[in-house]
């Protein structure tokens, strides 16, 4: 039996790995943990570690990684410490982390100089902000790669890492897009009491390279979503820095509004629902670079955040100007929908990411990593 433990900090990584642990649960060759400690743990996001024990998996550890000062060293600092010593109680075969946050380089950190081997989910992509640093950091303290499309793999093989390293699955979450299991609209605007017929859905994050222009960059944004008049459901950002001053714009200036429905954090699946029936989204997430063009939503991507990461034409990319954002809520209300290419998987990532852990493979990789020249 193989040990795998899987690491959470956040709503959004939960929600890309969450097929993947499901699927190894079934499989009694395997014994599972989950570490879950940062937004999971905080009850101004919504503490979303209910929906993480709902799910009813077998080893659920929880550790509390935030400190008073909550700067990203001193957290990531907090998580390899407790990480470690879970790490040592349970002794697992292979740790595997999602993304780019600092949650995710801890855990790869942990796996490397602990001689254990460390899997990262959706490395070799490209963005921008501290994001991308922390990314291709844990790709090289890393593996094994599962990545979601060719071009990432091949930024991997541009990094010095092997071939026999990368395995292409796609992107996890969309395993659980395809489900026929999604709630029903109806269902997640009575849970989440949204009173809109239609709206659009708006999720912003912080961007730590830019903190200092923050305010300015929110207060174009929030003028220009009120004069638009439309309704917008609008989720709480992650625990980046700089998201307070987010949240307290958010009850300033939108929570007493009838056009606005504020929400710390929504399940996956229901966020998928809302998604799959909205106008469009807007903001600077990842939703509206991958999960948006799969469902044919028009998306709105501001800023910097998401430099890089896609190449679809169908996306609205601008920047922080009043005239253009109102201009480009117009064009994406009139096309309501977007013939989008999927990038990123086609909802089997669960079944190949299981028959890859089932290979020896996979095991018989050498933990002393290489450097392959190109």
């Amino acid at each position: 039996m193989k040990k795998v433990l899987f690491l959470t900090g956040t709503r959004a990584d939960f929600g890309k790995i969450k097929s993947l642990i499901q699927i190894l649960e079934k499989e009694s060759i395997f014994e599972v943990f989950l570490f879950v400690t940062g937004m999971h743990l905080q009850y101004e996001y919504g503490l979303t570690l209910l929906e993480i024990e709902r799910c009813n998996f077998s080893n659920i550890h929880t550790f509390q990684n935030q400190t008073k000062e909550t700067t990203m060293d001193l957290t990531l600092a907090k998580t390899i410490e407790g990480l470690s010593q879970y790490v040592n109680q349970i002794s697992p075969d292979l740790i595997a982390v999602h993304g780019d946050r600092v949650e995710t380089l801890a855990g790869a950190i942990v796996g490397s100089l602990n001689n254990i081997l460390v899997a990262h989910i959706e490395g070799g992509e490209i963005s921008g902000t501290i994001d991308e640093l922390l990314r291709h950091s844990v790709s090289k303290l890393s593996h094994i790669h599962f990545v979601a499309n060719q071009e990432a793999e091949r930024r991997l093989l541009q990094m010095g890492e092997i071939k026999e390293s990368i395995f292409e699955i796609g992107s996890p979450d969309i395993d659980i897009m395809t489900s026929e299991k999604l709630p029903g609209i109806d269902t997640v605007k009575d849970y989440y009491e949204i009173n809109f017929t239609e709206y659009a859905i708006f999720l912003y994050h912080p961007v730590t390279t830019e903190v200092h222009q923050l305010e300015n960059q929110l207060d174009i944004l929030i003028d220009s979503l009120l004069e638009s008049a439309n309704n917008f459901v609008v989720i709480y950002p992650n625990n980046d820095l700089g998201s307070s001053k987010i949240i307290s714009k958010y009850n300033g200036a939108l929570k007493a509004n009838p056009h606005f429905r504020v929400i710390p954090s929504i399940r996956f699946e229901y966020f998928l629902s809302l998604l799959k029936n909205c106008e469009f989204i807007i903001g600077n997430s990842s939703a509206g670079i991958r999960e948006a063009p799969f469902y044919n939503i028009p998306a709105i991507n501001l800023g910097s955040r998401q430099n890089n990461r896609s190449k679809n034409s169908e996306i609205i990319n601008i920047d922080y100007n009043k005239e253009k954002i109102l201009n480009a809520i117009s064009s994406a209300r009139k096309n309501k929908e977007v013939d989008a290419s999927i990038e990123f998987g086609k909802g089997n990532s669960a079944g190949l990411f299981l028959e890859a852990l089932k290979s020896e493979k996979i095991w018989n990789l050498n933990h002393q990593k290489q450097f392959k020249e190109i």
